[in-house]
């Protein structure tokens, strides 16, 4: 860690969907955590999206309202994570989250522009790398490997989020040379996971079906990203709440299932 780094860790969707996002919770047990702790990855992504299409000025799921909703749940999961901790590397990894938070939050409350945005996807990919951190830490605590499966589910919430905005970025014009990687990168670890999560124990009847719808809104993405047609906001924004909004559900039932 550096010098700097140090010092200044020692200083320091759908509606209904995004309100239970809204507010500081009580984290119970580590495999809530775990869930908690995964949203955080899911939400640098959503705002990097909601950037785009505030800059794109496309108001179709009222973007800039969600991009504060999703800021502050961002703060205040962030907290609650906190409190709920004890484990001392776990606490060293929060607070790095803590340190890169701080300046992109104070940056996101400023007007979205094409100039500022490959910086602001340079540092939520920085955000992402550390919270993904935490995740693997909290899912590691509770030494069992439901932790993990709470985790992968987890993780499909930011995937849907980071192809939706990577394409948002292309469609605003941001020139991202690493675009085809990323977005092939991202697509073969959603597909895979899919399936494992399908072959997990803990995938009852309820959850697969579940998973099953994700996997349809999914092909939408395999589709797309076979095309040369110009690509259309509002569509994928709305694909990629929809496999939110059912991965959400999921890993909440992954969770609930450890007491």
């Amino acid at each position: 860690m550096s010098r700097f780094m140090k010092k200044a860790i020692k200083i320091v969707l759908l509606p209904s969907l995004i309100s239970s996002f809204a507010f500081a919770i009580e984290i119970k047990n580590l495999s809530v955590a775990v869930d908690v702790a995964g949203k955080q990855r899911m939400f640098t992504q959503r705002m990097l999206k909601d950037y785009a299409m505030v800059g794109l000025e496309n108001n179709f799921g009222n973007p800039g309202e969600d991009l504060k909703k999703i800021m502050g749940s961002f703060d205040k999961h962030l907290a609650s994570l906190r409190k709920f901790n004890t484990d001392p590397a776990t606490e060293e990894s929060l607070a790095k989250v803590r340190v890169l938070w701080d300046p992109i939050q104070l940056a996101l409350n400023e007007p979205p522009s094409k100039e500022k945005a490959g910086k602001m996807q340079e540092d939520l990919e920085a955000l992402l790398k550390q919270s993904n951190e935490a995740v693997a830490l909290f899912a590691k605590q509770t030494g069992k490997a439901s932790g993990e499966i709470i985790n992968i589910s987890g993780r499909q919430r930011m995937l849907s989020q980071r192809m939706a905005s990577l394409y948002m970025l292309k469609v605003w014009g941001i020139n991202d040379p690493q675009f085809t990687i990323k977005m092939t990168k991202a697509m073969d670890l959603y597909r895979t996971s899919l399936d494992k999560l399908k072959k997990s124990d803990m995938s009852t009847p309820e959850i697969t079906i579940l998973l099953n719808k994700s996997g349809k809104a999914f092909r939408f993405f395999e589709v797309m990203n076979k095309s040369s047609s110009k690509f259309i906001p509002t569509l994928i924004y709305k694909k990629s709440n929809d496999m939110l909004k059912d991965m959400n559900t999921a890993t909440g039932l992954y969770a609930a299932q450890e007491k």
